[in-house]
């Protein structure tokens, strides 16, 4: 029977290494980088249609990630996998494409034979490589070297620093040209239109009331009774208060019935004219819906009145009209 000889090692120390040899192979790269990236900076900049990222193994991983960042911040990106490259997807390729070619030892066979036919199509080669000297490298239009990299994988042999360096120059690159596109928030909540950014930049009060359509009114001469019943058939707990032209003079909430009953009126005995709010909070279609919110949190309201130019009342929103978007 064989035995099986448990090595005894420290986790949290050896977690701690690994992120601190590659936390330092960072740290050495920026220092040492130079003013050679800046050629292979314009010609992703200056680029007039994809950058397209490829690379096989660990570097297509890594590649697909820095593809999906340089898309989401403004530079239209897309991967494709070498050995797919080869078999009909360089169809893809255009000659307004910049190929960004990604292989720590520069000879990967897979992204070398793409070579020939990218140069041929008359698109730009950037080579993300370890070897400056290799064969991607000296076929490409631009070069960025990491350098020989220890690997955090103490045999030596997996992919860990490099691929954390290179992941991190991609990074460094997406950033660097979203400055330079000056790239905005807005542009990136366009691009992430699910994401909570992008509602809080893109959903206005207009894009909620088209999903609702509640707007209780009441004339101001209008009956307490009159006015319960619009408020429970709206089920919104208030109704904006017209007068005889539509135009919008107060508010009037169910709280305010409640606060009139407290005192001892008789609400089936008197008009809304005695008990609506006179200075109402308004807001407009245009308004962004997180700013709608802010203004409910701010004030302590959960109803607001959306006007037109003309004061008239269009609808009603209630906070959880916005919360439930996810806001």
């Amino acid at each position: 029977m064989s035995t099986v000889i448990k090595t005894q090692i420290n986790y949290l120390e050896s977690v701690k290494n690994v992120l601190e040899k590659e936390a330092k192979a960072i740290l050495k790269y920026s220092e040492i980088l130079s003013t050679d990236i800046i050629h292979p900076i314009e010609l992703l900049l200056n680029c007039k249609s994809h950058v397209i990222v490829t690379g096989i193994g660990k570097s297509g991983i890594v590649g697909k990630k820095i593809s999906a960042t340089l898309a989401s911040t403004g530079t239209p990106s897309y991967y494709l996998h070498p050995a797919e490259g080869l078999h009909g997807d360089l169809g893809m390729v255009k000659e307004n494409d910049v190929v960004l070619a990604i292989s720590n030892s520069g000879e990967s066979e897979e992204v070398i034979q793409l070579i020939p036919s990218i140069k041929k199509i008359g698109a730009k080669l950037i080579a993300l490589v370890g070897n400056e000297y290799s064969t991607l490298a000296k076929k490409a239009d631009g070069i960025i070297s990491i350098g020989r990299v220890e690997e955090a994988c103490p045999l030596g042999l997996t992919p860990t620093t490099s691929t954390t360096l290179i992941l991190a120059i991609g990074d460094a690159i997406a950033i660097t040209l979203l400055k330079a596109k000056n790239f905005t928030s807005e542009n990136f909540a366009v691009y992430h239109p699910g994401g909570s950014l992008g509602k809080k930049l893109l959903i206005s009060v207009g894009d909620l009331i088209q999903h609702n359509n509640r707007n209780p009114k009441a004339k101001i001469y209008s009956d307490c009774k009159e006015v319960l019943f619009e408020m429970t058939k709206s089920r919104i707990g208030a109704v904006s208060v017209v007068d005889g032209d539509d135009i919008l003079i107060g508010i009037l909430t169910d709280g305010d019935l409640r606060r009139a009953l407290t005192a001892g009126i008789d609400m089936f005995d008197c008009t809304i004219e005695q008990l609506y709010n006179q200075t109402p909070i308004t807001i407009s279609s245009e308004l962004l819906a997180v700013e709608a919110l802010k203004i409910m949190e701010n004030k302590k309201i959960n109803v607001l009145p959306v006007i037109d130019e003309k004061q008239r009342p269009i609808a009603m929103i209630h906070i959880t009209d916005i919360t439930k978007i996810g806001l």
